[in-house]
């Protein structure tokens, strides 16, 4: 690695760990893309460095979702145990699939959640808080002098979708949060806000059980790693600070535009 390719990677790695923060996707979902189609990292590194990557992100950015209680632990932890099945099990599976078949897997993804977020952006999930029941695992959200509820729906379905998004994490190292802030946030009743900050808040695990797979099979460039690594993670606090100031329509339409970027790359590069 060269200097100019070192600063070249410290710098994607902060930008996409700014995207990443802000919308509680671990910034795999274009740190991945970037690394394949722009600088010729064999996909399975790159999903390695992307891994490692998300680890660090999230692990400082939910420090700060965390002081804001924008994380709701109760429901991340309940959908944790799924979403590490899946990872470990996705990043097993990735040895099954040729290179093209991942891209295709990837554009496709991409490209359903993208419509999810964008037909759905209207939607708010908050009740004015007067005091009512928000069950077991739902919770309470300050916004500005606002103060709202909301309680948790569907919960089968926000299993099977973190389920799946572990298996997707191993197999394309995009985090996991590329699924599970859509479903949660269109179908389970949680509050764009709350679906990035607890998504953000179990990414890391999740990316932790499958980067395991990847170094064993001799996929991890340390250096790469490092250099993606050491940009990220300063901008994912950044990004952590600012997801705050950023109103929930917005966020919603900024993921369905950068979700339907990438499905038209990796859409290419499968074809």
């Amino acid at each position: 690695m060269t200097a100019t390719s070192t600063l070249l990677l410290i710098l994607t790695g902060a930008a996409t760990g700014l995207i990443g923060s802000l919308l509680g996707l671990g910034g795999g979902v274009l740190l991945v893309p970037i690394l394949t189609l722009a600088m010729g990292v064999p996909f399975r590194t790159a999903v390695a460095a992307s891994l490692l990557a998300v680890i660090a992100s999230a692990s400082a950015s939910a420090t700060v979702n965390l002081r804001k209680g924008f994380v709701n632990m109760r429901l991340g932890l309940a959908l944790e145990v799924a979403t590490s099945v899946g990872g470990v099990l996705g990043g097993l599976a990735t040895r099954l699939l040729t290179e093209r078949q991942l891209y295709a897997a990837f554009a496709a993804l991409m490209a359903a959640m993208g419509l999810v977020m964008i037909s759905r952006s209207k939607l708010r999930n908050v009740i004015a808080d007067e005091g009512g029941e928000v069950g077991v695992l739902g919770g309470r959200l300050q916004e500005g002098d606002s103060a709202y509820l909301y309680r948790v729906r569907r919960l089968p379905l926000g299993l099977a979708a973190s389920f799946a998004a572990g298996a997707i994490s191993g197999l394309l190292g995009v985090g996991g949060g590329i699924v599970k802030v859509p479903v949660l946030n269109s179908f389970c009743g949680i509050p764009i806000r709350v679906a990035a900050a607890t998504s953000t808040f179990m990414i890391g695990v999740t990316a932790a059980a499958s980067s395991i797979l990847y170094f064993a099979h001799g996929d991890v460039s340390l250096k790469l790693a490092a250099a993606v690594c050491l940009g990220a993670l300063p901008t994912s606090l950044l990004g952590a600070h600012w997801s705050d100031r950023v109103e929930p329509r917005t966020l919603k339409t900024l993921m369905a535009a950068v979700l339907g970027i990438v499905a038209v790359q990796m859409g290419w590069r499968a074809w």
